[in-house]
């Protein structure tokens, strides 16, 4: 089931032309979720459009969107889906916040066949 939600989220993600999208597995490493989905976009408008399209895919698959945090900024976006967490960053807060080297202990899946 998780492996379908991680699927769907980074479907979502890729059609609104997300940017550098990379998949961390954060089982045994991070109590927070099993999966990390890291990506951005360049503007306000298609970082909101991201977010938006990861939460109506996830429902109209059954899933739960647990939380939506940083939505009407855009600059960092963060959508909880329980076991697989999507940050969607502006370009230049992903920089600054580097999310890839805070967690570089976990394992990166290959994308875009994300091979479970």
């Amino acid at each position: 089931m998780t492996e379908s939600l991680l699927q769907v989220a980074y479907k979502a993600i890729d059609d609104k032309r997300a940017e550098d999208i990379v998949v961390l597995n954060m089982q045994n490493i991070s109590l927070l979720a099993d999966y990390f989905i890291i990506c951005h976009g360049n503007s306000d408008r298609q970082i909101q459009a991201i977010a938006r399209e990861v939460q109506e895919k996830a429902y109209e698959q059954g899933f739960d969107v647990k939380r939506v945090e940083g939505f009407d900024s855009a600059r960092w976006v963060l959508v909880d889906l329980g076991d697989v967490v999507v940050h969607i960053f502006h370009k230049d807060e992903r920089v600054f916040y580097n999310l890839e080297r805070l967690w570089g202990d976990a394992p990166q899946l290959d994308a875009p066949t994300i091979e479970l």
